[in-house]
């Protein structure tokens, strides 16, 4: 526990990030609790409402709680985020350890990572949900399969580097087996931009759902979810600019979280860097 605690400290970077996302997090965690109501419920007479003292942020178009909606929408964008980072990461991490150990398989692994990237994250996502359909797993799944190439090729060229290494090939000329050069001696010292990497795919994650639902092929409409609230109320922005504004800051609130603790961790992770900054 204090060898955790101790990377909180004289990083304030990290330290702050991480107080905001466990805030977000707590947040989704006990929507129920924190003065909400149904977000799906719809009231006539709340269409269009301003805030108010009984509702803090106001009614949509439909007569559905904004504050509820956005407290809501947290759920959403979490899960995703994580979901993403933990899928991306174990396929990620597995195919780049075989690309860059096993050397019949990357040109192979390498060239199928080439042609993912080669198309845009967001054409991608659209075309695989047009032929799976709207759900919160396929948007979980393309934006997973957008994300796999990037950290295939950071762990690629990661293990290259180390596999060269006197320690490697030391373990190697004992006779150690392939899948115990990988796990004990590759992958526990590529962990550190692996890590920083992840934390920062969870960020565009979160954003690409967001861009998904506000396009109208992402989550579906009746899911409150940050990108579908700005998606139905960009009719209105002249008018009732708050109905984009509020979910558009919670978005960014949660954005900014996430990136300072991916710089956070990458200080703390390289000094380096923390001393050209």
């Amino acid at each position: 526990m204090a060898g955790f605690l101790s990377v909180f400290r004289g990083n304030l970077t990290l330290t702050i990030g991480t107080i905001m996302l466990l805030l977000i997090v707590l947040m989704a965690i006990f929507a129920p609790f924190l003065g909400t109501v149904d977000p799906s419920l719809i009231r006539a007479e709340m269409r269009g409402a301003n805030p108010s003292a009984e509702h803090w942020l106001g009614g949509d178009m439909l007569g559905r709680d904004i504050y509820s909606r956005a407290i809501y929408g947290a759920r959403v964008s979490l899960i995703v985020g994580f979901g993403v980072a933990f899928l991306s990461t174990v396929v990620g991490v597995a195919l780049g350890l075989i690309a860059g150990f096993v050397r019949w398989a990357d040109p192979l692994i390498m060239r199928v990572m080439d042609g993912l990237m080669a198309i845009p994250t967001i054409l991608i996502a659209i075309a695989m949900i047009a032929v799976a359909g709207v759900s919160l797993t396929n948007v979980i799944i393309s934006i997973t399969l957008a994300e796999v190439p990037r950290l295939v090729r950071l762990v690629r060229a990661s293990v290259l580097s180390l596999r060269e290494q006197p320690y490697v090939e030391v373990a190697a000329a004992s006779g150690a087996s392939k899948t115990r050069i990988i796990f004990k001696h590759l992958l526990p010292n590529a962990t550190a931009p692996i890590i920083v990497t992840v934390t920062y795919q969870i960020a565009l994650a979160i954003l690409f759902e967001a861009g998904l639902s506000f396009l109208g092929v992402g989550i579906p409409p009746t899911t409150p979810t940050w990108g579908n609230m700005m998606s139905e109320g960009r009719a209105l922005w002249l008018v009732k600019p708050h109905l984009v504004m509020i979910p558009a800051v919670f978005l960014s609130v949660t954005i900014l979280a996430i990136n300072l603790i991916g710089d956070g961790l990458r200080d703390t992770f390289d000094p380096r860097m923390k001393k050209r900054a």
